[in-house]
C-alpha cells in the first residue's frame, strides 16, 4: 500500500454539517488531500468547496431536496452534524436526517463500490451494546415511525440516546453495506474545542479538564477529529468496517483500567 491510499485525489466527498467545527475541519482536510468536497449545512460555508447545499436537517422534505441537489456519485460521505440537549429537533438532526440522507443516496446508487461513510458519534454513545434490544427496535423504524417511537419512550429524545443510536446503526449496517462494497464507521470524540462544546463548556469541556491537566495536554481540536475520520473513509482503511473509534486522548480506557 502506498501513501496515495491515504489521499482523496480524484474522489468526491459529501460533508453533512460541514460549515463549522469538526465538519469544517473534515471538509478542509479532505480538500487538502485532493478531494472534491460538497458541503451540506444550514449555516454559511466560509471556505472554498465544490458546492454548498443549504439543508434543514429537522425537516424530511429539506433533506430530500438537498440530496436531489447533490448530483453525481460520492466516494465518501461524512455525517458530521450534531446539536446539544435542549435544541429543538435534536433526534432529527443528530440521527434521523443523516440516516435518511444515506439511505436516499444508496437508493439512487450514488455510492459506488469502494465508497465509505464516516459518522461523528461521541463518547456519550459508549455502552450501546448493553441496550441493543431497545436500540434495535428503534432502528427498525423509518423517519415517521421513529418520531412516534421517541414520543412513546421517555428519555430517548436526548443527546445520549442519539449517539448510542449512531453507534448501533453503524454496527448494524456493516454487513449489508460491505455486500455492496461500501464501508461505514464512526469516531467517538472526547471533549473537543468546537463552537458547540464552548456553548456547553461546563459539561462538555469540563468532563476532560482534570485528565488533561494531569496529562499535560490541551483540549482536543476539531482537526484531531478530522484526521481519523478522513482516514476511516480513505482506501487506506479498506479493512475497517462497522466500528466506533474512540478519539479521546485515552481518557476513557485509562479510567476503565484504573490509570
Amino acid at each position: 500500500m502506498s501513501i496515495e491510499a491515504f489521499r482523496y485525489d480524484g474522489r468526491r466527498a459529501l460533508v453533512v454539517g460541514g460549515a463549522t467545527g469538526m465538519g469544517a475541519a473534515t471538509a478542509k482536510l479532505v480538500s487538502e488531500l485532493g478531494g472534491e468536497v460538497v458541503v451540506m449545512d444550514v449555516a454559511d460555508v466560509k471556505f472554498p468547496v465544490e458546492q454548498v447545499i443549504q439543508v434543514d436537517l429537522r425537516e424530511r422534505a429539506s433533506v430530500e431536496a438537498a440530496v436531489d441537489q447533490a448530483t453525481g456519485t460520492f466516494d465518501a460521505v461524512f455525517c458530521c452534524a450534531g446539536v446539544a440537549d435542549g435544541t429543538p429537533g435534536l433526534m432529527a438532526i443528530n440521527f434521523l436526517s443523516q440516516r435518511h440522507l444515506v439511505d436516499r443516496l444508496l437508493e439512487r446508487d450514488a455510492l459506488p463500490r469502494g465508497a465509505a461513510i464516516g459518522v461523528i458519534s461521541s463518547v456519550a454513545g459508549l455502552g450501546w451494546q448493553m441496550e441493543m434490544e431497545t436500540l434495535g427496535e428503534f432502528l427498525d423504524t423509518n423517519w415517521e415511525s421513529a418520531v412516534a417511537w421517541i414520543e412513546a419512550h421517555e428519555g430517548t429524545d436526548d443527546y445520549l440516546f442519539s449517539k448510542k443510536a449512531v453507534n448501533a446503526w453503524v454496527a448494524r449496517q456493516a454487513l449489508p453495506l460491505i455486500k455492496r462494497g461500501i464501508r461505514i464507521n464512526a469516531i467517538e470524540p472526547g471533549p473537543t474545542d468546537t463552537p458547540l462544546a464552548r456553548a456547553n463548556a461546563d459539561m462538555w469541556l469540563g468532563f476532560a479538564a482534570d485528565y488533561n491537566k494531569e496529562a499535560g495536554i490541551d483540549t482536543l481540536s476539531p482537526e484531531e477529529m478530522a484526521a481519523p475520520l478522513a482516514f476511516l473513509c480513505s482506501p487506506a482503511a479498506s479493512g475497517v468496517n462497522g466500528i466506533s473509534f474512540l478519539v479521546d486522548h485515552g481518557q476513557i480506557n485509562s479510567g476503565i483500567a484504573g490509570g
